[in-house]
């Protein structure tokens, strides 16, 4: 068995879903449910016995502890996080809680369960945490891309939270002998993105005939990976990775917010045109910039690829086209997760700022 941690959130839910659809090896999903996390997302899995949900919060070290001793996994993959920017800047504190506290507790948990093993499943046990590329901070337009010497410079609450996160599981594989890996992904885009994102925002702002928010003048560059390449990679980690290494997931796919924003206009304006026959494109709107926003993301993944062998399949041109295509053949599942909390944030972060 596996613990998972905050798999019922985006990237969790579908690790989920992709490891219980190549392997019977059961999942132990651990999940404190916020408002990103969505037990919606594993309704595919109500009936499978593989899978066992059980709502927590990972600052519990002691309910954590019980459940490992209980189930005893192999291996722990940790997601649970608060992970965006935006909100971080409004409320720092639950980012300082869940990263960082939280993350304190469960590798607490952890190293007790780990120490009392047999050697035989000490050795071959892993407890694998999943990072971001934003604790690398921002670079310039011609700056290499973040390798995994880069040093680290968080420029957000989020993004700062994510590196001492990162600090902590370093230091206890390196003075406890904990087997730790981590991996810093890329901008991540898929089914089960909670809609306050980019991508899947504009996507339900275009159909619903809402303004389409651009921060600043749109030209803030991310690295966009497929989520499931990027469980495919977690997986590959999981399964080879080096004791104590870190490896950046990426997809190679630089793209300006700008420029995503009007692939997503182009591909809806054909897919599900507008009954007035116009673009999407004319409900973009420039509102301004968020504080410290950082320019430019761009990760090299040459090591995973050397090491461990793996590459993305998706372009981001495959990728996105399956993004959209899932959004539009779910409104339900989006009518769910738009609530009045959901729309209350959305107007206060985005429509009332003032003009770029």
């Amino acid at each position: 068995m596996i613990f998972v941690t905050g798999g019922a959130g985006f990237i969790g839910s579908n690790f989920v879903l992709d490891w219980l659809a190549q392997a019977d090896e059961p999942v132990l999903n651990f999940d404190k449910l916020t408002y990103a996390g969505n037990l919606n997302n594993l309704a595919t899995l109500k009936q499978d016995v593989r899978h066992r949900f059980v709502r927590g919060d990972i600052c519990d070290g002691e309910q954590v502890l019980a459940l490992l001793l209980e189930h005893r996994p192999r291996a722990i993959v940790h997601f649970a996080a608060e992970s965006h920017v935006d909100r971080s800047i409004h409320g720092p504190g639950e980012f300082i809680n869940t990263n960082i506290n939280g993350t304190f507790s469960l590798l607490e948990a952890t190293r007790a369960y780990w120490s009392a093993l047999p050697d035989s499943e000490k050795s071959a046990f892993r407890f694998l945490h999943v990072s971001t590329d934003e604790v690398y901070g921002t670079l310039g337009p011609d700056d290499a891309p973040f390798s995994e010497t880069t040093a680290y410079a968080p420029n957000s609450p989020y993004s700062a939270s994510k590196a001492a996160s990162d600090h902590l599981v370093r230091s206890y594989h390196h003075t406890y002998g904990l087997p730790t890996l981590t991996t810093n992904c890329s901008n991540n885009y898929g089914p089960f993105h909670f809609p306050e994102k980019l991508i899947p925002l504009m996507i339900v702002n275009a159909q619903a005939g809402k303004p389409l928010p651009v921060y600043g003048d749109g030209q803030q560059v991310r690295d966009w990976l497929y989520v499931s390449d990027h469980c495919a990679a977690i997986r590959r980690v999981l399964e080879a990775g080096r004791v104590g290494e870190v490896y950046n997931v990426g997809g190679w796919n630089e793209m300006a917010n700008l420029d995503v924003v009007h692939t997503l206009c182009d591909m809806l304006d054909r897919m599900r045109p507008k009954a007035d026959g116009g673009s999407y494109r004319a409900q973009i709107s420039y509102v301004k910039d968020r504080p410290g926003h950082d320019r430019r993301y761009a990760i090299d993944a040459r090591k995973l690829e050397s090491e461990l062998g793996w590459k993305p399949a998706e372009t981001f041109e495959s990728g996105i086209a399956k993004t959209v295509q899932w959004y539009l053949d779910h409104p339900a599942w989006l009518a769910d997760v738009q609530s009045g909390d959901y729309a209350n944030w959305v107007a206060s972060n985005y429509f009332n700022r003032e003009g770029a």
